[in-house]
This record gives structure tokens, C-alpha cells and sequence, in this order.
């Protein structure tokens, strides 16, 4: 059985992942507005994502019997000065959630909660590739700087992203 604190601890992780849905809404808001329809594209799926993550979260307070006790969602930020800066507050964020996952874990550990501790271990997994997906973005785009040709070819690539 999960304790309180630790079914409270996991529904402020699912205003998290709600609030990271929300923001990756936000930015591909952003780059649709600069008529970068291929980032707009990669933040649309990134923000399914999220909201899956959510999900994830949720279930399993149900399963485990807890209450759901879902919060107020901040506003995200709506502008960048540049795409290579959404995507760096895109690592920053993830590396946020990051955090937050492993204190989820440390918490699980410590109460010896071993259901909490399986099912948090495929977000600590998830967590390694969605930095490195955004680390490898931002160096790309560290790379070209803000030369259109660059930005065009960065912009076709993550089009091929596509929300499902």
C-alpha cells in the first residue's frame, strides 16, 4: 500500500508533467507563430508525451487506491528570444523533471515502497533519453547559430516528429 506522503508527492509529479504538456504546447505555440512548423511539431508531440506521463502517474494512484488530487496549472512562459533558447529551456525543464523523478525515488526508497519504486524506474529511464534528445537539439542548434539555411534544415528535420 502507498503511504500519503507518498501519493501526495506523486500527484504534485503529475501537476509537473501537467505543467510540462502545457509549456511544450506553449513553445510549439511560439514556433508556429515564426512559421517554424517543424519545432512547432517536435513541442506538439513532446507535450503528448507529457500528458501520457500524467496519465501514467494518475493510474497508478488508482491502482494503488490513492486519492487524486489535482492542482492548479501555472501559466507557461509564451515567448523565446530564439529557437536554440526554447530548446535550452526545454533542457533546463526536463533536467527539472529530472530531479524531481529522483526525489520521487530517493522518497519511495526510503519509505521501502517497492511497487513505487518499479514503476518509477521506467521515468528515470525515460528521463536519460528525453535530456539527451534535448541536448543533442541544442547543440545542433548551438552549431548553426541563427543562419536561416541551418535553421531551415534543423526545422525539416524535427518535423519528422509528429504528434500521434
Amino acid at each position: 500500500m502507498i503511504s500519503k506522503k507518498m501519493a501526495d508527492s506523486i500527484n504534485g509529479q503529475i501537476n509537473k508533467e501537467i505543467y510540462s504538456a502545457y509549456l511544450y504546447l506553449s513553445m510549439s505555440a511560439w514556433s508556429t507563430s515564426k512559421n517554424l512548423k517543424g519545432f512547432a511539431s517536435w513541442f506538439a508531440a513532446q507535450a503528448k508525451e507529457e500528458l501520457g506521463h500524467a496519465l501514467k502517474f494518475y493510474k497508478y494512484l488508482e491502482e494503488q487506491g490513492a486519492a487524486i488530487r489535482l492542482q492548479a496549472i501555472e501559466a507557461p512562459t509564451a515567448t523565446f528570444a530564439s529557437p536554440t533558447a526554447a530548446f535550452e529551456a526545454t533542457l533546463k525543464h526536463e533536467q527539472f523533471i529530472t530531479q524531481s523523478i529522483h526525489k520521487l525515488m530517493d522518497q519511495a526508497v526510503a519509505e521501502k515502497d517497492h511497487a513505487t519504486q518499479i514503476m518509477l524506474q521506467w521515468f528515470v529511464t525515460e528521463q536519460v533519453e528525453e535530456e539527451a534528445n534535448a541536448t543533442e537539439i541544442v547543440e545542433k542548434l548551438r552549431l548553426v547559430g541563427e543562419h536561416p539555411h541551418g535553421l531551415f534544415m534543423v526545422d525539416r528535420e524535427l518535423s519528422a516528429r509528429q504528434p500521434s
